[in-house]
């Protein structure tokens, strides 16, 4: 069975400035989505044949495209959204909608056109925005790397039609099949943006950076990995499974056994994560703040792997352990190689794995920016 990548953004957009939601109404609209695109992941994963019907830019009238940044099939994510104001349900009066948020977009926005590569309506059928291969405007840091789907058309305040979720899974299967999008499930995760009305949880408290155990300590191999842009914008916790660790040799034998694995087993090109922490307080330097990790696929490149020596699946780590991982999540925003607004994940919540663990899992999912 093949599995399907879906991260969705749930955003409301005011299109025209003539609607106004507070952030209940924002929250509820948002909540609906999500759960409407759990139903279609699960749809999607049973299969489709249909064709979405997909109307172009020569049929809607679009001015002419001046986007040149080109998009990388497959691509990783699918990230929808919310547009309000702009009620249609006939294909006519879509395609005026259309031209008039094109037009709003180059000429107010200032943007080369449209933000989205698909937009869909509540008549069910699918409007070309940018197009399968040039990226849009949607999601700062993602637009090279996802599909922006907006719907539109629908009631202040509703939920799509059915026909526009119908015409979304034909979209996203027809996708797939294509080789436009990246054929891995991860379970859908809430990205949040400045227009995303989500909640905002209190900054952890200002902590002293951990004494970092080098590679040199633990005598790690010398490796050549690709390099990772800063900041991540994802935390991803961890447990490495296997038995833990209570002493500093212990823990490094445990990490010079993780990196052999890694590398001779999995042929990874150095062990998966960037730190890994053990039940003596240690923060031990995997691949460092600076390199890609092998710990998450389709995150190790905007995401910093942070595991925790041992298996945490019916104990939690210790008190010093788990200091040590939150020092280090803050010492990471603090010196820039971490988003102030990142998102905090447990493993299995982009992978399904058991990992960290739900003894673990339950005490980070009280940590700040945990993902809602």
């Amino acid at each position: 069975m093949l599995l399907w990548l879906l991260v969705f953004s749930a955003l409301s957009l005011q299109a025209w400035g003539k609607f106004s939601w507070n952030e209940t109404q924002a929250r509820e609209v948002s909540e609906r989505l999500v759960d409407l695109f759990v139903g279609i992941s699960q749809l999607i994963r049973k299969g489709r044949n249909d064709a979405p019907t997909i109307v172009s830019r020569k049929e809607w009238g679009a001015r002419s495209q001046t986007c040149w940044a080109q998009l990388t099939p497959p691509v990783a994510y699918v990230i929808t959204q919310q547009l309000t104001g702009m009620e249609c349900q006939e294909q006519n009066v879509c395609s005026e909608k259309l031209r008039g948020l094109q037009a709003h977009s180059v000429y107010t926005k200032g943007w080369c056109d449209l933000a989205y590569n698909f937009l869909i309506g509540d008549d069910g059928r699918v409007y070309e925005g940018v197009g399968w291969d040039t990226q849009g405007l949607h999601t700062q840091g993602y637009n090279s790397i996802s599909l922006g789907l907006a719907f539109f058309g629908t009631k202040e305040g509703h939920s799509p039609s059915p026909a526009a979720l119908s015409a979304a899974e034909d979209l996203i299967f027809y996708a797939i099949q294509k080789g436009h999008l990246s054929p891995w499930y991860i379970q859908p995760l809430l990205l949040k943006e400045e227009m995303c009305l989500a909640y905002q949880q209190p900054a952890m408290p200002q902590k002293a950076c951990p004494s970092i155990i080098p590679r040199s300590a633990w005598e790690a191999r010398e490796t050549h990995c690709p390099q990772m842009s800063l900041p991540a914008k994802y935390v991803i916790i961890i447990h490495t499974a296997g038995t833990t660790c209570n002493t500093s040799a212990d823990c490094q034998t445990r990490v010079r056994d993780i990196q052999s694995y890694h590398m001779d087993r999995l042929d990874f090109c150095d062990i998966g994560y960037h730190f890994l922490v053990g039940q003596d307080g240690g923060v031990y330097e995997g691949v460092g703040w600076n390199i890609q990790g092998s710990h998450t696929y389709g995150y190790n490149d905007i995401a910093l792997g942070i595991a925790f020596i041992g298996n945490f699946v019916e104990k939690p780590p210790n008190a010093a352990a788990l200091e040590a991982a939150q020092s280090l999540i803050q010492c990471a925003v603090d010196q820039g190689h971490l988003a102030p607004n990142y998102l905090l994940v447990g493993h299995s919540d982009v992978s399904q794995i058991l990992s960290p663990g739900k003894a673990l899992y339950n005490i980070i999912s009280t940590w700040p920016h945990f993902k809602q």
